[in-house]
């Protein structure tokens, strides 16, 4: 019988609580356990989680997938706007080995699992409210975009951060490209479907595959909204949603799609994959707010990755001065234009 890989609980999100993924994945745990046997789910579950992982540098460049065009774009131009984040940048390959990915793993670790995923050739449909909806080849868009390097704060809903230089364009060059409509008035996002590729789409059957997500196009206008295509000066890892993904760092992680095949501008306030999930604890907007706790933990704090030090979270992500005004000119007498 085809299952998922172990489950597992720890607390490696923060110290005080309990890691999202082993929560929203304990109903599929305990169907696995009426099916197979307790005993045998959490045999494997423990010996899987007891073997130590280690990987050399070479080891994590080779997560890098070869491309032709790399050398020639990255490192991009660093924007002189965008150098100081207010923190150091976090090591390169705590950020490689740690993050959240659930198409290819539940925990930490879907660097472990993306050996079969091919991000080149990669195409990514605009479509919807806009005048040139069309195809794009991955190449065309890297072509098409000035690339530069920006370093942004990152808040994980799961009250941990880390800060990372990202390579690539501004969202609103690429939306002025695809001329939207008037009425257009929010993104909507899809993620790529190759259940071949990513175990986690063959296995977690409770999450509802393609990873979907949206935006409202202010937001999306807004010039801290960026699209991402590298990372400490190269290429998108595999496991950090190459070959593209979209970088909002005032909002909880998830709220940035990863490898996306799909862009679609709508009138209607489009369905997200946690809302849909867990709608108690994510919302649309899903901006980080340190006085609006998840339903199972607090977000006063945060756990800097790499560090373990637990610092107060700012409103925005400390993001307040170029995002506030934007979020109060989106509600208009209390209803979102």
């Amino acid at each position: 019988m085809n299952h998922p890989g172990p489950k597992y609980w720890n607390i490696d999100c923060n110290p005080e609580i309990t890691d999202e993924s082993d929560y929203l994945s304990r109903r599929s745990l305990i169907r696995q356990a009426t099916t197979m046997g307790v005993g045998s789910i959490f045999a494997g579950a423990f010996s899987a989680s007891s073997a130590a992982i280690t990987l050399t540098e070479e080891d994590l460049d080779h997560q890098i997938p070869h491309h032709a065009l790399s050398e020639k774009l990255y490192p991009g131009k660093p924007n002189p706007k965008y150098r100081d984040p207010g923190r150091p940048l976090s090591d390169r390959d705590e950020v490689f080995r740690y993050n959240n990915f659930y198409e290819f793993s539940l925990k930490k670790d879907p660097y472990r699992y993306t050996t079969d995923f091919q991000p080149f050739p990669w195409e990514i449909e605009v479509k919807g409210l806009c005048d040139k909806p069309k195809k794009w080849d991955i190449d065309e868009i890297l072509k098409s975009f000035p690339l530069e390097e920006r370093a942004y704060r990152f808040r994980c809903v799961e009250a941990w951060n880390m800060t990372v230089p990202w390579t690539g364009f501004p969202l609103a060059d690429f939306i002025k490209k695809c001329e939207p409509k008037a009425s257009a008035k929010y993104l909507r996002f899809i993620s790529f479907l190759r259940p071949e590729q990513a175990r986690g789409q063959k296995y977690y059957t409770d999450y509802q595959w393609p990873y979907f997500e949206g935006l409202h196009i202010q937001e999306a206008m807004n010039p801290l909204a960026f699209v991402a295509t590298g990372i400490y000066g190269k290429q998108l890892p595999k496991q950090s949603g190459s070959p593209i993904r979209i970088i909002l760092p005032w909002k909880y992680g998830y709220k940035g799609p990863k490898s996306i095949v799909t862009i679609e501008f709508t009138d209607q306030r489009p369905d997200t994959f946690w809302n849909v999930a867990y709608p108690e604890a994510y919302g649309f907007f899903s901006n980080v707010n340190p006085e609006k706790p998840h339903p199972n933990w607090s977000q006063a704090k945060e756990r800097i990755l790499g560090s373990d030090e637990l610092i107060p979270t700012k409103l925005y992500n400390g993001y307040a001065d170029e995002v506030a005004d934007l979020h109060k000119g989106i509600y208009k007498n209390g209803k979102v234009s």
